[in-house]
């Protein structure tokens, strides 16, 4: 529309009818008469509105993700932080459990052996003083440690220790070839020498080479002069594999550690050893044997017209309807089970 005399009126004019239009519906409140004209008007306008309002809303939403994605973002930092605390401490709890458990069988190992331990933790494996399976431990010359001392764990002899540091120690472990300790079978005390050999079992050799040695018999060491480097009475391991002696003066056993030497995480030194030589005392009891189940045995008795019936009296067939050969072994029992009667008329005839 142009800027004209005509246009400037009729906008005085239609902005004057809206002021008087205000005034008419404020006055007249409930009853006013354009309430009406605004019903009709929402009527027709208001699906238009809610268009538009659906149209704009998922704009808005997204205004408002983005302005609060900050705060978002970081409380789900928050969240994961809580979420690797908590898994970092199930595994420390874990961890400790199965710490727990190892000093609990190592102690029982000790007190039943009558041994005096000083408690160390694995903090290093490797290759050191130029062996090739060793560890290192948390505890030296500071804590009581000396060379030549047997060191344990609640599974049976780990090594002995070799050098030794203010507050570390080194521990050649029973499976070094460079290892070898005297052994002793269980029961029969028949006398050997066990070598490492990795990871495959230990190779023991019998001084006698007709001893009588089977997969499954236990050993443990002998001991030494002076209870070093190793005490009596620690469990080795079990008899896996026997080789024919062929006439040799030695017979070679191979035997596998109770130790799992790739596992190790708490051991214990023996800083004394016990008064008297524990001998199989130490050695982990034997699972019980399990008894044969005895056999079921049913008892039937025929009767004169072939029925068949068990110990209790219950029928459980009949000679007539099983055929002839259940015939014959129903009158196989009937013979047997009367040949006490026909023996009792004997002796009573004679």
């Amino acid at each position: 529309m142009r800027d004209t005399r005509e246009s400037r009126l009729l906008l005085v004019l239609l902005i004057a009818i809206a002021f008087a239009l205000i005034t008419v519906d404020i006055r007249g409140g409930e009853e006013s008469p354009v309430d009406g004209a605004r019903q009709a008007a929402a009527t027709v306008f208001g699906p238009i509105e809610n268009g538009v309002s659906a149209a704009v809303d998922p704009v808005g939403n997204a205004i408002g993700a983005v302005r609060d994605s900050g705060s978002r973002h970081d409380r789900i930092s928050v969240l994961e932080k809580e979420n690797a605390a908590l898994k970092a401490r199930l595994g420390s709890d874990d961890r400790t459990n199965s710490r727990v458990r190892q000093l609990d069988a190592m102690l029982k190992k000790a007190g039943a052996g009558q041994y005096g331990i000083k408690g160390a933790e694995v903090i290093a494996i490797g290759a050191a003083q130029g062996f090739s399976w060793t560890i290192t431990i948390d505890v030296g010359s500071n804590d009581g440690i000396r060379r030549d001392m047997t060191v344990l764990n609640g599974e049976g002899l780990v090594g002995r220790v070799t050098t030794v540091g203010p507050g570390t120690a080194t521990v050649l472990l029973a499976n070094d070839p460079d290892f070898t300790v005297g052994t002793r079978m269980e029961k029969t005390d028949e006398l050997g020498f066990a070598t490492g050999q990795g990871s495959r079992p230990l190779s023991v050799q019998f001084l006698n080479g007709k001893a009588e040695v089977k997969p499954g018999d236990r050993l443990v060491t002998f001991g030494s002069s002076k209870d070093k480097p190793f005490v009596p009475g620690v469990p080795v391991g079990e008899v896996v594999r026997v080789d024919p002696s062929g006439g040799a003066l030695t017979r070679t056993v191979y035997v596998k550690p109770y130790v799992g030497f790739t596992k190790l995480d708490i051991v214990g030194v023996v800083v004394q050893a016990p008064r008297e030589d524990p001998r199989d005392a130490v050695l982990p009891a034997k699972p019980a044997k399990a008894e044969p189940k005895p056999t079921p045995t049913v008892t039937v008795t025929v009767q004169p017209d072939g029925t068949v019936v068990d110990g209790s009296g219950k029928v459980v067939g009949n000679v007539n309807e099983n055929g002839d050969a259940a015939g014959n072994a129903a009158g196989d029992q009937q013979d047997s089970a009367q040949q006490p009667d026909n023996a009792a008329d004997d002796q009573e005839q004679g």
